[in-house]
């Protein structure tokens, strides 16, 4: 794999518990914070985004209006990159936090020059609030402002190391795919990310590598293109 010059990069909210599971492991945060200014030294323009999943899991309540569920989560997703943010400034990186709506004084509208411009200066940018829209996944969210931004891929950091074709935890045969289309995903139903996304992705030709937090220096393999997981073509 190619070296990337600009990527986006997205955290699952479980993946920053830890073995928590909830909330945040604060020293995952920090290998997380200290790989990505590694990234932003060597001139990768990185913007991230952050799933919800540590806080709040709406849609498998049956007591809640979905719309009004799918609004926490949007609201999950902002906590995390105020926190995140927060610890990449502790490890000497400037941010910036954009959200589609308005957050007061926490955040800023989402602009695509101003996100570009705070990248070209060696900032991160952090993309919360999801599309600002019911019905939409973070997955969603991700390709979109991936698109939006011309990134060259997105980075998908989860708490396992790729695809697989069936899934590892409850199937020690599961097979793991070293490469596989978007389409073959759809295909063979292995629900990486939702039709949604997944559609986007296809129509507008933006890859996705999908590996493991957890493995040491993941994050800088995979933007280097030396990561060990499954890259997702278009």
């Amino acid at each position: 794999m190619k070296k990337f010059n600009r990527v986006l990069l997205k955290l699952s909210g479980e993946a920053l518990a830890g073995e928590r599971k909830t909330g945040f492991d604060e020293d995952t945060c920090i290998r997380v914070a200290k790989q990505v200014k590694t990234l932003v030294d060597e001139g990768i323009e990185v913007s991230i985004v952050i799933g919800g999943g540590n806080f709040w899991r709406g849609r498998s309540s049956e007591t809640i209006d979905r719309t009004k569920a799918d609004q926490i989560g949007m609201l999950a997703t902002v906590m995390n990159c105020i926190y995140v943010s927060e610890i990449f400034r502790y490890v000497g990186m400037n941010t910036k936090i954009f959200t589609p709506f308005s957050c007061g004084s926490m955040t800023e509208l989402f602009s695509k020059d101003e996100a570009l411009a705070c990248m070209r200066n060696k900032g991160v940018a952090f993309l919360a609030g999801g599309t600002g829209h019911p019905y939409f996944s973070t997955d969603t969210a991700t390709v979109l402002r991936a698109i939006e931004l011309d990134c060259d891929i997105i980075l998908m950091a989860k708490e396992i190391d790729g695809v697989y074709d069936s899934d590892p935890k409850l199937n020690p045969e599961a097979k793991k795919y070293d490469v596989i289309s978007t389409q073959e995903l759809l295909d063979k139903k292995l629900g990486v990310i939702d039709l949604t996304a997944a559609v986007l992705s296809i129509d507008n030709k933006m890859p996705m590598l999908l590996f493991g937090l957890s493995e040491e220096d993941s994050i800088i393999k995979a933007a280097q293109g030396n990561s060990n997981g499954t890259i997702v073509t278009v």
